[in-house]
């Protein structure tokens, strides 16, 4: 459970899609997974993935059916780094300082997909998961200029680019 709050979204010292940082709040607190969905909860694994690693290949359409089909949906991107960065805006879920033991990444992988929640020590402050390192997740959000305006964003249109965020 995220509780309601506020936080910076964006930063002054990123990329150039993600300045300049505002305030965003989160006005009723919402649930979030604590990890990636995995393969074997999704139904389908083969001989290049296993159970316990998140399911890859799946674009917004699919990712948001499979919410709706368990009663849930996807987070917005506004959620989404709520949930990951917390109250505090951190740079990374665990703090502002990258540690090689909090996500999976190139580095410590081989380049391959991790198992999911792997990595406790990246836990964000609300406990969840993997939401940096490992694979892209989808939110529900229209990738559109900062400072992000919801009425914008939250576009159901199937035409706009939709916002990733992890990875």
């Amino acid at each position: 459970l995220v509780p309601a709050g506020c936080y910076m979204m964006g930063r002054s010292d990123g990329e150039s899609d993600e300045f300049p940082p505002h305030e965003q709040c989160i006005a009723q607190p919402f649930w979030i997974d604590k990890t990636e969905v995995t393969n074997q909860a999704y139904g389908s694994y083969g001989w290049w993935s296993l159970p316990d690693q998140p399911r890859e290949v799946v674009n917004v359409d699919e990712a948001g059916e499979f919410c709706r089909q368990r009663g849930a949906r996807l987070p917005t991107e506004v959620e989404w780094e709520y949930a990951a960065r917390g109250p505090e805006s951190l740079v990374y879920p665990w703090g502002n300082v990258f540690i090689e033991d909090g996500a999976t990444y190139g580095n410590n992988s081989g380049s391959q997909t991790g198992f999911v929640g792997a990595y406790p020590k990246g836990a964000s402050w609300v406990g969840a998961l993997d939401m940096s390192g490992n694979v892209w997740e989808w939110t529900s959000s229209a990738y559109v200029p900062y400072p992000y305006q919801a009425s914008q964003a939250e576009s159901t249109s199937t035409t706009t680019y939709r916002v990733l965020r992890g990875g």
